[in-house]
């Protein structure tokens, strides 16, 4: 039987869903053990639903407080020498064969340096490579952005030569093939599906607010801060001509993040004052997965106008798995997948006007034009939550499939 370790000590956004995923897999395969070191308020949510039977083979261990307030602070070299450290340790006091980063991007740099996992390989899934970007040819990067690839350069250079790492996991599909060309080792990088998550069918049914019938509804959701694009997408509804204030509809829902609340607030205001038309709405709160579910399927576009975002993000999985267009920045990884899949509609999401105006196309020429429904099926139909935890799991046992053949 193989024995795995995950260690993840955050609780919120793509870390809690894809525990939940792995723990899900793991439980289904009585040949894999797998010890889960996680975030204290996480113990009770994932042994929830598992069986006495797989008690055995399956074990949450919280992480303690010191060792999760190293792993979370904010000076991020220091939480990345934290996590190499409580990854070490547990892989010694559990009898691991090998580990699992579910974040992995600052790991790299105590793996650059050479550090090793006494003696036992190592995974992880990399968010954000970002120095393949100048290949698509649209890329023009900032003064700090070409510095920051230049170090995340040499850093997966170091990184990839270190014997501890065996597989390093991206979410970005285009990046393994930059590595493979360029980077010894670089064969180590292996692509990994972000899960769609949920699955319709696990979610019980409820019913979102109703866009009105004459409207086109357009929604902005999850954890809302500046880099999102909270304050361009208010900006740039300022800017829209009355007509098209007529005929749409903006669902603005998730937790504001506090420092911005007092300017949402005004801006809020001053746009009922100069569009009296324009439908807006404001949920300030956190949503559950069952209120989100409903909210994207009564909409009819996803907004997404981060701010130049490096990585991938589970509001395109979300849109495309509704069957609606995203309309998104046109830089980095989000902007080519909406491209490359046909998956809605891309633009410079750092102008206002650039913005408003991709709005009022949508809104005339009908958000169905700018997708198409095939292309979305098959975009989610690969990045199911098997298999995305089977290739977790696969990149450190054998192979994942033996682990299920063997089930």
């Amino acid at each position: 039987m193989s024995h795995l370790l995950v260690l993840e000590p955050d609780s919120e956004g793509h870390p809690r869903e894809w525990l939940e995923h792995l723990v899900a897999y793991a439980a289904a395969q009585p040949r894999l053990g797998v010890t889960f070191v996680v975030a204290p308020d996480m113990g009770a949510h994932l042994t929830a639903n598992l069986s006495s039977a797989t008690r055995d083979r399956i074990q949450v261990v919280p992480l303690q407080p010191y060792e999760r307030w190293l792993c979370t602070r904010r000076l991020l070299s220091l939480a990345a020498f934290a996590r190499w450290w409580v990854m070490r340790r547990y892989l010694h006091r559990t009898g691991a064969q090998a580990g699992h980063f579910l974040s992995f991007d600052h790991l790299c740099l105590p793996l650059a340096l050479g550090l090793g996992t006494g003696g036992r390989p190592v995974s992880g899934i990399l968010f954000r490579p970002s120095v393949h970007y100048a290949a698509w040819g649209t890329y023009r990067p900032s003064a700090g952005e070409r510095l920051r690839d230049l170090r995340k350069t040499a850093l997966y250079r170091l990184m990839l030569m270190n014997r501890s790492v065996r597989a390093v996991l991206s979410l970005d599909p285009y990046f393994p093939l930059h590595a493979q060309r360029l980077y010894r080792h670089g064969s180590k990088v292996q692509a990994v599906p972000d899960p769609a998550y949920p699955q319709s069918a696990t979610l019980r049914h409820e019913t979102g607010t109703a866009t009105p019938a004459d409207r086109i509804g357009f929604v902005l959701f999850g954890y809302l801060t500046e880099r999102k694009g909270l304050m361009v997408l208010l900006d740039a509804l300022g800017r829209i001509g009355p007509a098209a204030s007529a005929r749409i509809a903006i669902t603005i829902a998730g937790r504001i993040e506090p420092a911005l609340r007092d300017r949402v607030t005004a801006c809020v205001d001053a746009l009922r004052q100069s569009h009296p038309d324009l439908v807006l709405r404001i949920d300030d709160r956190w949503l559950p997965a069952r209120e989100l579910d409903a909210l994207v399927k009564a909409s009819h576009v996803v907004l997404a106008p981060y701010q130049r975002f490096v990585g991938s993000s589970g509001v395109l999985l979300w849109a495309a798995r509704a069957g609606l267009p995203l309309l998104t920045q046109d830089f980095g990884l989000l902007g080519r997948l909406v491209r490359d899949h046909r998956l809605g509609l891309t633009t410079d999401t750092t102008d206002p006007v650039s913005l408003a105006a991709s709005i009022e196309r949508m809104a005339a020429a009908g958000p169905d034009t700018f997708m198409d429904p095939l292309a979305a099926q098959s975009f989610v139909a690969a990045r199911t939550p098997h298999n995305f935890a089977s290739t977790v799991m696969g990149s450190l046992c054998c192979d994942a499939q033996d682990v299920e053949r063997a089930a």
